[in-house]
């Protein structure tokens, strides 16, 4: 088809971002990381409470930076609140990339991040990750050019859950010019139990040049309501604020995240059952045969190669809706408990042992 609106090259042949495929109702949707509790009741009522959907929210966030920068001993222009975590780093990168800079990552990774660096008309730099799906900080560390502008770091990586520990973080660090951003992106940290695990939040103050990223959206349960937060110097997530499409996080995002934050002890009983499950599943699969990453997310990742297609056409059949990855593996998200059989059962179908 031919348009009559010229459009960016690169912006043409960009595929838009794919969501994780929606379930039937006799399937397990297990390909969106999302959580498969609902909010607290204490959370809804106040959901139902802010729904003055004719006003518009407080563009700034106040409340709620100032509840997180309380939690984590910070200045509440060192707390930035978006559209979700992937909404401050498309942020972030317009504000340091253009054309002819690089953005650089590992990969596989978060399967947004190529797309955001098209956009700003920066180009990617890809680190393939180390055999057992961890980043290799050192190979990215040596991918350093004097036009990289920005490096992004997932821990635990989405999607094959592999941590970043301290030792390597501080030590990729030291290797990184002080003029380069870099975003620790930690969407899954609440399901972390690697007591080697980096915590970024601890590390801002040592690193001018550092923001973490955080999400309501996950161990929170709050995915359909948008709302995720940097931490960082505030002069980086001033520019962030700069770029930022106003008024983009709603006023119930907001509230849902401040009443959940008042709630965070009864949140976290929730995410140690499901660690608790992902671990029975993780061990359930090794002992199938599988050999795996470690899981430090809320999901597992199956390294099934060019068996990928096969294997999710094999989990759709027994009700287990999963995210492909051809042709390297499929992540499947910790989802109800009534799950784990037909999840089990699956894999077991498809299994390769190594």
């Amino acid at each position: 088809m031919t348009t009559p609106v010229r459009l960016r090259p690169e912006i043409a042949a960009l595929p838009p971002y794919r969501q994780g495929r929606q379930a039937a109702d006799d399937a397990f949707k297990l390909s969106s990381n999302e959580n498969p509790f609902e909010p607290l009741p204490s959370v809804l009522a106040v959901l139902h409470d802010s729904l003055h959907v004719n006003r518009y929210p407080d563009s700034a966030a106040v409340p709620l930076r100032e509840a997180l920068a309380q939690r984590f001993g910070t200045g509440v222009d060192e707390i930035h609140v978006g559209a979700g975590s992937l909404s401050i780093l498309s942020q972030l990168l317009h504000a340091v990339a253009q054309k002819g800079d690089e953005v650089l990552y590992a990969w596989r990774s978060f399967e947004a991040y190529p797309g955001l660096v098209t956009v700003t008309g920066a180009t990617s730099v890809q680190v393939p990750n180390r055999p057992d799906g961890g980043h290799d900080l050192e190979a990215m560390a040596a991918a350093i050019t004097d036009r990289t502008r920005a490096i992004i770091v997932c821990t635990p990586n989405n999607p094959t859950g592999e941590i970043v520990t301290t030792r390597e973080f501080e030590t990729f660090m030291a290797k990184v010019p002080d003029d380069v951003l870099v975003i620790l992106d930690e969407a899954y940290v609440e399901f972390v139990t690697d007591p080697d695990a980096v915590d970024g939040e601890s590390l801002t103050e040592r690193h001018p040049n550092l923001v973490v990223l955080r999400t309501f959206s996950k161990a929170y349960g709050l995915a359909g309501l948008r709302i995720g937060y940097a931490i960082g110097p505030a002069y980086l997530l001033d520019a962030a604020r700069s770029t930022a499409l106003a008024l983009s996080v709603t006023e119930t995002g907001q509230q849902a995240a401040l009443a959940s934050l008042a709630h965070h002890d009864e949140l976290l009983e929730r995410v140690a059952v499901l660690v608790e499950r992902r671990d029975q599943v993780r061990d359930a699969l090794v002992a199938q045969g599988w050999d795996l990453p470690r899981a430090q997310g809320n999901f597992v990742w199956l390294p099934t190669g060019e068996h990928t297609a096969h294997a999710a056409e094999v989990f759709s059949a027994h009700g287990i809706v999963v995210r492909a990855f051809a042709p390297e593996g499929v992540r499947i998200s910790i989802g109800e408990a009534e799950s784990v059989e037909k999840l089990l059962a699956a894999a077991q179908q498809v299994v390769r042992p190594h």
